[in-house]
């Protein structure tokens, strides 16, 4: 059973950092492109950032500069370091784990909240 398991959120000051975790079971991690995405209250889930089994990684315009995606695939986990935070920044955070013919999963989410 393939489980992604967030953690890292919660409240910060505009201005300030945080880093999310998105831990990873059940599935062979280096062969997927793992992802974040996001939600914020009445808008439309949106990609963040995603990572290629090799790597590569995509931003979202509004990130980036600002949030950094990586992964370790000795500890099954990717992360996102988000630095410089902004009140449009408030969300429910997914990871998203993909990879044609083989699945494609999401974690329960974790909820960041910029505000002062």
């Amino acid at each position: 059973q393939v489980q992604l398991v967030e953690s890292g959120g919660g409240l910060v000051q505009p201005g300030g950092s945080l880093r999310l975790s998105c831990q990873a079971s059940g599935l062979i991690f280096s062969i997927y492109a793992m992802g974040w995405y996001r939600q914020a209250p009445g808008k439309q889930r949106e990609l963040v950032a995603d990572i290629t089994s090799r790597g590569r990684t995509n931003y979202a315009d509004s990130v980036k500069g600002r949030f950094t995606i990586s992964r370790d695939d000795a500890k099954n986990t990717v992360y996102l370091q988000m630095n410089s935070l902004k009140p449009e920044d408030t969300a429910v955070y997914y990871c998203t784990a993909d990879r044609t013919d083989w699945g494609n999963y999401w974690g329960q989410g974790t909820r960041v909240t910029v505000s002062s």
